[in-house]
């Protein structure tokens, strides 16, 4: 019994992380790109860095905060698309809250 509980729940793990589409944005318009995630919530995009040829990007990319998880704010971020080279989307980040503190503490010199 044991051995069944543990792989379905090792089954239910495997399906949450196949859960997020995988989308190259260069392939697509910024108001095709901006449109999948709308209607999916959440994808990961991959791409090419532009900075260092052959190396890949990818992130999760979200529709509004419910796709985050706890702790995690909605953050604006920008990927290359097939018509421009900053397409407007969201990511999810945990908010810095001790950098800003630590800038009125401590200001560089």
């Amino acid at each position: 019994m044991r051995r069944i509980l543990l792989a379905a729940c090792l089954m239910l793990v495997a399906a949450e992380a196949q859960a997020a589409s995988r989308y190259d944005p260069t392939r697509m318009s910024c108001d095709r790109v901006q449109a999948t995630i709308a209607r999916q919530g959440a994808v990961i995009l991959r791409y090419q860095s532009t900075r260092v040829p052959g190396l890949p990007l990818y992130d999760r990319y979200v529709r509004d905060e419910r796709f985050c998880n706890m702790g995690e704010v909605r953050a604006r971020a920008y990927v290359p698309s097939a018509d421009t080279r900053s397409c407007p989307v969201y990511v999810c980040k945990r908010p810095e809250f001790d950098r800003h503190f630590r800038r009125r503490l401590f200001p560089h010199r």
